[in-house]
């Protein structure tokens, strides 16, 4: 079964760190990344990283967040530092298959920032 599970979510104080977890079974993904929604609002970007190291980000997340990947442990990172009350929202990991192209989605994990 293919299926990406994220962890780390929380509550946290602004100006604070947060790193969520995703990790991949049952495929090789050959672009991770992670979206977001905030109540009220579609589900937006926050950062991608390809097979071979290639990463975007958001621009509203640039310098704060951070992407990384573990290939070893088929698992993805996301570093979050300097959080804002407005980065609060349901975290989303998502992974494009390395053979089939298609698209996976995880549960979410909800992060919180408090000001």
């Amino acid at each position: 079964q293919v299926q990406l599970v994220e962890s780390g979510g929380g509550l946290v104080q602004a100006g604070g760190s947060l790193r969520l977890s995703c990790a991949a079974s049952g495929s090789i993904f050959r672009l991770m990344g992670w979206y977001r929604q905030a109540p009220t609002k579609q589900r937006e970007l926050v950062a991608t990283m390809t097979s071979d190291g290639s990463t975007t980000y958001a621009d509203a997340v640039k310098g704060r967040f951070t992407i990384s990947r573990d290939y070893a442990k088929n698992t993805v990172y996301l570093q979050m530092n300097s959080l804002k009350p407005e980065d609060t929202a349901v975290y989303y990991c998502n992974g494009r298959r390395i053979v089939t192209n298609s698209e996976v989605w995880g549960q979410g994990t909800l992060v919180t920032v408090s000001s």
